[in-house]
């Protein structure tokens, strides 16, 4: 389809601007919720930490943008195992020294997360816990803090939370992804019974099972079911003034 450009029309009486993606990159490392932390390797804030993240190349959208710095930043070819959402778009007039800068930023959520490495323009990667990550460059504290609570509000109410699991897991290991992410502890058996009466969250994995460590009998695997909604929410204790 063509479009006619009307002849009045000057492209030089905006400034220009420049387009980023920002990427919040959440895993689950030792019992603890950590973020994909870049140290910049130049200016502005040179050696400060950051978010990963990088201009929007011509021929690229922000998703695709943000697909190959994950790609570059992890170390991972193939990413379709990974939960990757648009945050929102930070667009403060100040929030770069350099240029009028407008950032697509994205949430990204990574189950048996890879070594952290640097990309091209930063000097070091690290997978940082998420309270200790701060402060940081640009707004990052600000996205950050923004993206882990789209990921908290969202474990209440979508099956988001096996995104942080392997691709067969126990209730347990479900169960500390929530109180991971919401930072407090859940009731066990009403825990499971929630999930297991939840259609759709988790399928059981015919006769398999895993040894946790305890004396008990191995702990039954379970796999993401097909739902993508929870009928009834999953609330947090907070919200719903008793143990979930």
């Amino acid at each position: 389809m063509s479009v006619t450009v009307p002849q009045d029309y000057d492209k030089h009486a905006y400034e220009p601007f420049a387009v980023t993606v920002d990427l919040a990159v959440l895993t689950l490392r030792e019992g603890t919720l950590r973020v994909l932390l870049v140290r910049r390797g130049r200016e502005p804030f040179a050696g400060q930490w950051a978010l990963p993240g990088g201009f929007v190349q011509p021929d690229e959208s922000a998703e695709t943008a943000a697909r190959r710095e994950l790609a570059e930043e992890t170390g991972l070819a193939d990413l379709s195992a990974l939960h990757l959402e648009q945050l929102r778009t930070y667009s403060d007039p100040g929030r770069d020294p350099r240029l009028r800068v407008v950032s697509v930023a994205f949430a990204a959520l990574l189950p048996d997360a890879p070594e952290a490495q640097a990309g091209s323009d930063a000097a070091q990667a690290r997978w940082v816990p998420y309270g200790a990550a701060g402060p940081l460059a640009f707004d990052h504290d600000r996205i950050l803090a923004d993206a882990h609570d789209r990921v908290g509000a969202k474990l209440e109410y979508t099956c988001l939370a096996t995104a942080f699991c392997p691709a067969e897991f126990t209730l347990g290991e479900l169960q500390r992804v929530y109180e991971t992410v919401w930072g407090t502890a859940l009731d066990r058996p009403n825990f499971r019974r929630k999930v297991l009466t939840t259609p759709g969250f988790v399928d059981r994995v015919p006769g398999a099972a895993r040894l946790t460590g305890g004396r008990g009998k191995p702990a039954a695997l379970y796999r993401a079911g097909s739902a993508t909604a929870l009928h009834p929410p999953l609330l947090r204790p907070s919200r719903e003034g008793r143990p979930a």
